[in-house]
């Protein structure tokens, strides 16, 4: 048992947070994955956790459950929960909560937050609570407040932004380690109603800048193809997205060279 401790240990900081298995950082649901973990834009049951400033630009309320399973580690897996809904037009509220870990370490995240659109721009906060317990040390809480955007520049441009953990909260107050604190930038450009393309930058204080690509095509109204990649630690990832209707599923295969394979899958249901 203490091994598999020591060795997640390792995985998780020797990496860095950027590298999207903290529970503070990584990219939520199946299509985020599949899309090389670019978030901004993607409008769905996860903007929540992906982009809060994305929470108003949904079509429709919606729900979403998603398992990560990364380099068949056990204690390296993810299980999330989400929902947004419309309260009235111009108004969302997001809710969701998640668990990454396994019983010697893990983490837990539940969030809550607010979107607006004026004009061309959507924007949203949110406040999270964060618990990071480690057998045989403690456990210890804290609480974060992050900010996004989502603006049209076009009719095939979109801007979006987000800045994460604002109060750069400690992950207790007897630690003076602090959660990661992450401003993110990307453009998506439609260029056709099959294809979208995503460029993201994704930058912690005091680490290297995080380069993310992705791209989704659309051979019917109802699947979707995708892959994507991000810099470091340099992995590329594929995806298949299925819709019918108001519901559907979505599924990202993840390749790092040192590290090995992930899995994600996520489903998702529209009313």
């Amino acid at each position: 048992m203490k091994p598999s401790l020591i060795f997640c240990f390792w995985l998780l900081f020797s990496i860095d947070a950027s590298a999207q298995i903290d529970l503070s950082t990584q990219a939520f649901g199946a299509k985020s994955q599949g899309l090389g973990t670019t978030k901004l834009y993607h409008r769905d049951a996860w903007s929540l956790a992906n982009n809060v400033g994305a929470l108003d630009r949904i079509s429709d309320s919606e729900i979403g459950i998603a398992v990560d399973q990364r380099f068949g580690i056990q204690e390296l897996s993810t299980v999330a929960l989400s929902g947004v809904f419309i309260i009235q037009k111009g108004r969302s509220i997001g809710i969701g909560i998640a668990r990454y870990g396994g019983e010697l370490f893990n983490q837990h995240r539940l969030e809550l937050g607010l979107g607006t659109t004026r004009g061309i721009v959507s924007f949203g906060l949110k406040a999270g609570w964060f618990q990071t317990h480690i057998e045989g040390f403690g456990t210890g809480n804290a609480f974060q407040f992050s900010l996004g955007g989502l603006a049209e520049l076009g009719p095939k441009f979109f801007f979006g932004t987000q800045l994460s953990n604002v109060n750069q909260a400690k992950i207790s107050k007897y630690s003076s380690e602090r959660l990661p604190t992450l401003l993110q930038m990307g453009i998506t450009y439609l260029p056709s109603e099959n294809l979208e393309i995503h460029t993201e930058l994704e930058k912690e204080l005091d680490q290297s800048p995080i380069f993310k690509f992705g791209l989704q095509y659309s051979l019917e109204k109802w699947i979707f193809l995708r892959t994507g990649i991000h810099s470091y630690p340099t992995a590329l990832n594929f995806g298949l997205g299925l819709q019918k209707k108001n519901y559907g599923l979505d599924y990202a295969y993840g390749q790092n060279t040192a590290l090995g394979s992930t899995h994600h899958l996520s489903l998702f249901l529209k009313r």
